[in-house]
């Protein structure tokens, strides 16, 4: 399934400057492992040393938050939005 992947700024130093990237996968697990086999590096600041989703990275599939889906095994239809949203914080 191809789909589009909206990158944060902080993130497009893996993806060459650009805003929108495509990707493969069926699952949100399988668009990860596609964008770190092209995009080298990027796979390190979504997913952590255990291989799941940092804590203050939020990803969102069709505006649906993961974390409030099956997470990492979230579908990824054809066409699908994902976009990855790090935490913000202040005061």
């Amino acid at each position: 399934m191809s789909v589009n992947v909206r990158i944060p700024t902080i993130l497009r130093t893996y993806t060459g400057g650009r805003a929108e990237v495509s990707a493969e996968g069926a699952t949100l697990a399988e668009v990860i492992a596609d964008l770190e086999k092209n995009h080298a590096g990027i796979g390190a600041r979504v997913l952590d040393d255990q291989g799941k989703l940092r804590r203050f990275v939020n990803v969102y599939v069709n505006d649906d938050d993961v974390r409030f889906e099956q997470g990492l095994q979230t579908a990824t239809p054809d066409g699908a939005g994902i976009s990855i949203i790090p935490a913000v914080a202040g005061g």
